[in-house]
């Protein structure tokens, strides 16, 4: 149905209530109006060197068609443990190796990931460098991150249809968002980046920008997450350094869906907590940067190389996992 000309007006109020967790954006020269990130510069202060705590290797576990249909069930009765206990990087249960399964049978990429979220899922800032020359990191202690680094390239600088500056919940689901060069007709941003990529594995990282509707945020995730595990992909979903809620509810939400669905939970919120201003700006709600020198004490004690850090030990455990490495 062509939209009216108060239809448009309404679209374009609603999509600058979008862009509280990112940086200013620069408009695409697209018909769906998507912003684009402006990276953010560095922290002018160097923070205080506070050794961050270290995620714990998880052990080794036993063991582009589009499919059919397979509602999953969420389990009925969740472990009760507290979210801030959940550990930074997953633990892999059958659930889990049991959706990678049913992708490979429909084709999926074992060797690739997708990204959804907001402007902090782009490659500007999330994982991008280990697509890059060998110069634009230093894994240090955590070589072992190498084969994994290996093994998904050309997902890292992959420019998702479905991780964008503004992105909440709902927008991965409205074709409005969607990139009309990539994207079908009547095809949303979350289902876009599924077929586009292939993927096994998908990071879901949402929250920020959803506190102007906290009431959609629940519906709309366990639709993200039934729709990924429907199709075979095994969501990754992950807290948030902020609290932008003032209560912690988003990431309380996320982690007991997680537990729900029995899927992989990256709790970067944890692995931010000994950082200065929990690696956050004086905003609330940017981390901070520094380049992804995972040997540097200093650069360490920012947000957004603990991010990329944690994020390879979360990829790295759940592929491994699934596969009984």
């Amino acid at each position: 149905m062509p939209l009216t000309a108060f239809s448009r007006a309404a679209i374009c109020i609603t999509a600058l209530a979008l862009l509280v967790a990112c940086a200013t954006p620069t408009p695409v020269a697209t018909p769906t109006l998507v912003p684009e990130p402006t990276p953010l510069p560095p922290p002018t202060d160097p923070a205080p060197t506070i050794t961050p705590e270290r995620a714990t290797d998880l052990p080794a576990a036993s063991a582009t068609p589009e499919p059919a249909p397979q509602s999953p069930a969420p389990n009925v009765t969740p472990t009760p443990v507290p979210w801030q206990d959940m550990p930074i990087v997953p633990v892999v249960s059958d659930t889990a190796r049991r959706v990678y399964q049913h992708g490979l049978e429909l084709g999926r990429n074992p060797k690739a990931f997708a990204k959804v979220g907001d402007c902090g899922g782009t490659p500007s800032w999330f994982l991008g460098a280990f697509d890059g020359p060998a110069d634009q990191y230093r894994l240090g202690e955590y070589g072992y991150l190498q084969e994994t680094i290996d093994r998904f390239a050309g997902s890292f600088a992959h420019e998702s249809v479905a991780a964008r500056p503004g992105f909440n919940a709902s927008a991965i689901f409205s074709p409005l968002w969607s990139d009309p060069e990539r994207c079908r007709p009547g095809e949303g941003p979350l289902i876009c980046e599924i077929r586009v990529t292939n993927a096994s594995f998908a990071f879901i990282m949402m929250g920020s920008n959803d506190v102007w509707h906290p009431d959609e945020f629940e519906p709309q995730m366990r639709r993200a997450i039934e729709d990924m595990i429907e199709r075979g992909v095994v969501p990754v979903l992950s807290t948030k350094a902020d609290n932008i809620e003032q209560d912690n509810s988003i990431n309380a939400t996320i982690v007991r869906l997680a537990q729900e669905y029995d899927v992989p939970l990256w709790n970067f919120w944890r692995a931010a907590q000994p950082l200065p201003n929990y690696g956050l700006q004086d905003d609330g709600v940017h981390l901070t940067w520094a380049g992804m020198r995972f040997d540097d004490a200093e650069a360490m004690q920012n947000g957004w190389p603990v991010r990329n850090l944690t994020a390879l030990q979360a990829l790295d455990a759940v592929w491994r996992g699934v596969e009984g490495k």
